[in-house]
């Protein structure tokens, strides 16, 4: 079956175009027919305003259209999408006019877009990662999914997700909220990693980040930061996935590029341009979760797996029936 996957978040619209094949095993698998990322930054201002802009509506429609042609044109080997699904994530859940947004994609797309709960995301993002990591499948993983608007935490295994939690916290929001700066004062930060600390303490009432033996990061600020860290010329995405970088050199390149000015984050060969001012922000929440896992893990924790598969690859499963 072909299906056509699109992940509406805070910052960036993304669109998958996958066949599925289910297994024997009970498996399902997808094998990628086209994918690709665009910065829209739908949730400009919606931390101050609780409204989409105009003019990040207008981004985000124009996406939708080449999407929807990308879809009807994606039949040239005779094989065409069978189902869509389009879901909208942090942005959309804050926006006293999402019905304006999802009218619009509805008329474009054809497809009413989903505004999922913070614990749907939260599913679909492990059951993404887990998807492209089996060999994770008997750790009790957390898997964290920093996005624009909201970063989500999920505990699980092989059985399935155990606690989650999505907090509204993240690059997009961050930036607007605390890191106005070019590059970032100490203030700023020091205010941030307050508030990321705040957050922390919210995620381990209800998921035991005490427990985990694994942490997956998913989504282009962790990939970015993974980069970084690697130290790509380019943006490489086969050396990012299922890379496992010491929290160590993590920390090191988030305070790099929280360091950098937006002229010398742009001149990093594999720093997507949407990202530029908001990398600071989401470098810092990465750390300091880190930071965090490092202690109360008591040092067992010494390494994160980054994965180039998260809620994209979600959606995709559930527009297959594989996941609702």
């Amino acid at each position: 079956m072909r299906v056509a996957a699109i992940d509406c978040g805070t910052n960036s619209i993304r669109l998958l175009i996958a066949d599925v094949t289910a297994h024997a095993d009970g498996t399902t698998t997808l094998a990628d027919v086209h994918r690709e990322m665009r910065v829209v930054r739908l949730g400009q201002g919606v931390d101050a305003t609780g409204l989409l802009a105009p003019e990040a509506l207008a981004r985000t429609f124009a996406a939708a259209e080449d999407y929807a042609e990308l879809i009807r044109n994606c039949a040239a080997d005779g094989t065409a999408v069978e189902r869509i699904r389009f879901v909208a994530t942090s942005a959309t859940r804050d926006a006293g006019n999402r019905a304006e947004f999802t009218d619009g994609i509805t008329a474009r797309l054809g497809v009413a877009p989903e505004v999922v709960s913070g614990a749907e995301e939260a599913a679909l993002s492990f059951a993404g990662a887990a998807s492209a990591l089996p060999a994770l499948a008997g750790e009790l993983v957390l898997v964290v999914d920093l996005g624009g608007g909201s970063t989500e935490f999920v505990a699980g295994s092989g059985a399935g997700v155990q606690a989650a939690l999505s907090t509204d916290m993240g690059c997009v929001r961050f930036t607007e909220r605390y890191l106005r700066s070019d590059p970032p004062t100490a203030a700023e930060i020091a205010a941030a990693e307050a508030a990321v600390e705040a957050k922390l303490d919210d995620v381990m009432a209800q998921v035991p980040l005490g427990d985990v033996t694994k942490v997956v990061g998913v989504a282009g600020t962790i990939t970015t930061v993974t980069a970084q860290a690697l130290g790509l010329a380019e943006y490489e995405p086969e050396v990012i996935h299922a890379a496992v970088v010491p929290l160590g050199k993590i920390a090191q390149a988030a305070t790099e590029l929280l360091a950098m000015t937006r002229a010398e984050r742009a001149a990093l060969g594999f720093m997507h341009p949407g990202r530029v001012d908001v990398i600071g922000a989401g470098s810092l929440i990465w750390a300091t979760v880190l930071r965090r896992l490092a202690e109360l893990t008591h040092g067992r924790l010494e390494s994160a797996t980054t994965s180039e598969h998260d809620i994209l690859d979600g959606i995709a499963l559930g527009a297959a029936g594989g996941l609702h």
